[in-house]
């Protein structure tokens, strides 16, 4: 740092004072020589000492770190393992992100299950609490079914807790919602997505026929969420599996997630929601099941609670 930069600016006389001696910055004022030294080399007209050591003073506070004692550090730390559930990219439900393994990048969750059952509170909870914690990532919402609504967003956002005030008031300039009705829309999505994030080579080209182009759609989401480390929620509906869907824990399962077995084979966890009961305070209590998984065990399941689209531990 260079002694004029020092504020308030020393008196001119002195910085040229000290410039004939060969002193411009403060590395060359405090570890050069002694300051008595420096001293007894200026001007007697300069300045006195006193007014000369307490410059030594200023300019050796104003260059160096704040001093931080070890215990407040201690006490930063610990409130900051407190925090994570806030700060991380999480659901906000701690049994739910436990049995997720949390949602660290990269990874493509699929979350499936019947209307009602949670899926876009829980993927917006999950989007919403991540752009209000931190002003410097965003997020790309595919609606494909235009019943995407920001009127509830506001009184969500508010609902958090460790948000950050700063990132709050441009969550809704950094959350895009893309209307994709069919899949070559979503396609063109995903390419416009490629382009933002300079990804270097092509996607693999669509095929002709249902299948391989959802199969080829869903690869094309596990290579962007390596490619760039994203966590990519993907939300699938239902249809009906009788007499009963082996994957749950739950004898009374008697659906399963839509779009065929391979379907599932493409993601990294296939996470399905059901709801039990409703309660007298307009809450409901719905069940989060893994049916299967590369990243944590299978056939695992924990509730939570839903009450005015707000996930909360039961």
């Amino acid at each position: 740092m260079r002694l004029q930069a020092i504020s308030p600016s020393p008196p001119r006389a002195l910085l040229d004072a000290l410039a004939q001696l060969g002193i411009r910055t403060d590395t060359d004022l405090l570890f050069s020589a002694d300051p008595i030294d420096i001293f007894r080399k200026l001007p007697s007209s300069t300045l006195s000492l006193h007014d000369f050591h307490s410059f030594v003073a200023q300019v050796s506070q104003q260059a160096s770190a704040p001093a931080v004692c070890g215990d407040v550090l201690f006490e930063q730390e610990k409130r900051k393992e407190e925090n994570d559930l806030y700060s991380e990219l999480t659901t906000g439900v701690r049994e739910l992100d436990g049995l997720l393994g949390g949602l660290a990048p990269p990874r493509v969750i699929e979350v499936s299950g019947d209307r009602g059952s949670g899926k876009s509170s829980l993927a917006l909870q999950v989007v919403l609490r991540h752009l209000s914690s931190d002003h410097n990532v965003g997020a790309l919402w595919i609606d494909t079914t235009g019943d995407f609504s920001a009127d509830s967003i506001p009184r969500l956002l508010e609902s958090y807790e460790g948000h950050s005030p700063e990132a709050v008031s441009t969550t809704l300039e950094r959350l895009q919602v893309a209307l994709a009705f069919d899949i070559e829309t979503a396609h063109d999505v995903l390419e416009m997505l490629r382009t933002t994030l300079s990804y270097g080579h092509q996607l693999t080209p669509m095929r002709n026929t249902g299948h391989a182009i959802m199969t080829t759609f869903m690869r094309q989401l596990q290579t962007l969420a390596e490619s760039f480390s994203l966590t990519i929620l993907v939300i699938n509906t239902s249809t009906k599996c009788t007499p009963r869907n082996p994957d749950s824990v739950f004898a009374t399962t008697d659906r399963k997630p839509a779009l065929g077995p391979s379907f599932t084979f493409l993601t990294d966890t296939t996470l399905w929601l059901a709801r039990r009961e409703t309660a007298e305070d307009g809450g409901a209590t719905h069940v989060a099941e893994v049916f299967r998984s590369r990243l944590v065990p299978s056939r695992t399941w924990c509730s939570f609670k839903i009450r005015h689209g707000i996930l909360s531990d039961t």
